[in-house]
């Protein structure tokens, strides 16, 4: 090999640290909300965010906010922002977009699910387990949403 040509750079990934961010939990109809049966309806909204802090340093946030209504009154409200710091070497484009996007919301998942469970056991509620989730398929999803409307952009384009 010429001293000039360099060997590629192999992916390097590590965590550096997982962290909860931010947590609130509420109970606004309390202590009316523990007598009638409890039936609720439980609804969670999950969100992700990235953002670079440093060189090959990113930190990701996931957040979880579940909603549990019984009789149509709000029994709890919990949301966590479970966060992590990755290094990250030798991704660039769309691979290091689905790790930040997929592989290290996947690895946040399970310490949100443990946040949201123990707060709600704490405010007196039944557990609140949440079922896994993928995403991976979430992540291809949002990208076949992106480009939907550039390929309808293209056949207006065409037709004209």
């Amino acid at each position: 090999m010429a001293e000039n040509e360099q060997a590629p750079v192999q992916p390097q990934f590590a965590i550096q640290r997982i962290y909860l961010k931010d947590t609130s939990f509420e109970s606004p109809n309390s202590p009316q909300v523990f007598i009638p049966a409890w039936k609720p309806e439980v609804s969670m909204d999950l969100n992700s965010k990235t953002r670079s802090v440093g060189e090959d340093l990113y930190e990701v946030v996931l957040t979880l906010t579940a909603t549990a209504k019984n009789n149509d009154e709000t029994a709890f409200l919990v949301e966590v922002q479970q966060a992590g710091l990755f290094a990250i070497k030798g991704l660039e484009g769309q691979p290091l977009q689905h790790t930040l996007s997929a592989f290290c919301p996947n690895i946040l998942f399970p310490y949100a699910r443990e946040a949201i469970d123990n707060l709600t056991t704490k405010g007196s509620f039944p557990s609140l387990n949440l079922a896994p989730v993928n995403f991976d398929a979430l992540y291809a999803e949002r990208l076949n949403q992106e480009a939907e409307p550039q390929e309808e952009t293209q056949e207006v384009a065409q037709t004209h």
